[in-house]
């Protein structure tokens, strides 16, 4: 056999052998009908490498998908590499690279072995079939058996399609916006996304609420769910497609004018341990207000922003000799300056104890009840959940993007995830893989259609 068949043979089958040419083929089949029952189209299947990928959407498994198609390609490129320096009569100098050519060969198929089982394992769940089904997922030899008896068994039906969940989403997204409050925030965001693997990845979408001034907001969603990518979408720092409005002010378009009207108090403290609480506070003071204020108002602000937070008995202490407790009052009391209509805070009580995070969260519904939006991200919600209004909860839906499952009051959405903890909430939309119930899309498309009629 010539070594050009041979090249072709590989970049085509991955083999060259008739034997295991002939359970390719039965494989490629197997895909065709796999991707047409999710919704896609068949020949996909047909295309080296880009057919791993969309079988890793079929099964629930996008991101896997991709690293199941880089390893199915690097291992290709192995073999076709191989066979060139066979052909080219490899010199002495070439072939003592073979060793490390073994080291990357045994990496890259250790790494296709890993995605290969996690997108079968997808396909169990999607098919919700028994476990055991896994074992025809060890061997690359076997892998087209169930996939020809998934395919053209009738009784075998995948729990979702990827183009039907994407066709619904995209005809619930078409109804209307949230209504622009002229003393509140409005948020009507479409899309935020980023290029990866060559087409757009979107972490978030459809997203639209009206939150009045005064309520003090829980903001929930697993990880990965874009609670950090929503918060920077909300106060600027990240645009996305969205109109965000705050008491009629448009954020995107007057961004230098309203960043002083919005406070972020990430989770990881930002200060100089070296410093006094009273030179800190000053310090961001020079950087939150506004040039033009006098130095005597200026220490004013700061003075008067320690009373409330009640650090003036600790204003000369370093920063590095504050308790745990002080040091997150200290990091809100910075942001706290500019005396901000929307205050967004990333995990406050981290770190906590349940009395210092109960007396922290009160300070901060204080903050609320002066007619000001508090948005806050906490792990441990149930302990303080007396203290919230509403409840923001983002759910990754089965293409991994972030998408709004609930907002509303803290009884509604008891009533509307039928669970009275907060933490079941978010246990309830978590992907299954990661120890959740796997009902985002169930209660995503639920929420849609509520607020759509």
């Amino acid at each position: 056999m010539s070594n050009i068949l041979r090249l072709v043979l590989v970049l085509l089958f991955d083999s060259y052998q008739p034997f295991f040419i002939a359970v390719r083929c039965l494989y490629i089949l197997g895909a065709w009908l796999l991707l047409t029952k999710s919704g896609l189209a068949g020949w996909w299947s047909l295309i080296p490498w880009v057919r791993e990928y969309q079988l890793g959407r079929c099964a629930a498994r996008e991101p896997e998908g991709r690293g199941f198609c880089i390893a199915s390609m690097l291992i290709t490129l192995l073999q076709v590499a191989n066979i060139c320096f066979e052909w080219m009569q490899a010199s002495h100098t070439l072939q003592s690279f073979a060793p490390l050519i073994l080291v990357i060969l045994f990496a890259v198929m250790l790494m296709h072995f890993v995605y290969n089982i996690r997108v079968f394992a997808g396909f169990i769940e999607v098919y919700g079939v028994s476990r055991w089904w896994i074992v025809f997922g060890i061997f690359d030899e076997l892998r087209f058996v169930p996939m020809l008896i998934w395919g053209l068994g009738k009784k075998y039906q995948p729990g979702w399609k990827v183009e039907d969940l994407k066709a619904e989403m995209k005809r619930l997204a078409t109804h209307g916006s949230a209504a622009v409050l002229d003393e509140g925030l409005t948020v009507n965001l479409k899309d935020r996304h980023v290029k990866e693997f060559f087409r757009k990845k979107y972490l978030l979408k459809d997203i639209h609420m009206a939150i009045p001034q005064g309520h003090m907001v829980l903001l929930l969603g697993g990880s990965g769910a874009g609670k950090t990518t929503f918060l920077n979408a909300v106060n600027g720092y990240e645009k996305a497609d969205a109109k965000v409005t705050l008491n009629g002010n448009d954020m995107y378009s007057d961004y230098k004018k309203m960043k002083y009207d919005v406070g972020f108090v990430p989770q990881q403290e930002n200060m100089r341990n070296k410093d006094t609480v009273e030179r800190t506070l000053l310090d961001a003071a020079k950087l939150r207000l506004s040039k033009d204020i006098s130095k005597e108002d200026r220490l004013k602000r700061v003075q008067d922003v320690m009373d409330i937070f009640g650090l003036t008995p600790v204003k000369g202490h370093l920063v590095e000799k504050l308790s745990g407790g002080q040091k997150k009052r200290l990091s809100i009391s910075m942001e706290f300056l500019s005396n901000p209509s929307l205050f967004i805070l990333d995990e406050p009580d981290s770190g906590l104890d349940g009395v210092m995070a109960r007396e922290l969260f009160e300070q901060l519904r204080g903050i609320a009840d002066t007619g000001k939006i508090v948005i806050v991200i906490t792990h441990t919600p149930d302990r303080v959940i007396d203290l919230f209004d509403d409840v923001i909860v983002l759910a990754k839906d089965s293409s991994r993007t972030g998408r709004l499952a609930f907002y509303g009051s803290i009884e509604d959405a008891r009533k509307f995830f039928g669970r009275q903890k907060m933490e079941e909430i978010v246990k309830s939309v978590n992907q299954k893989e990661e120890g959740g119930d796997g009902l985002a899309d169930e209660f995503v498309l639920k929420y849609a259609e509520v607020q759509h009629g």
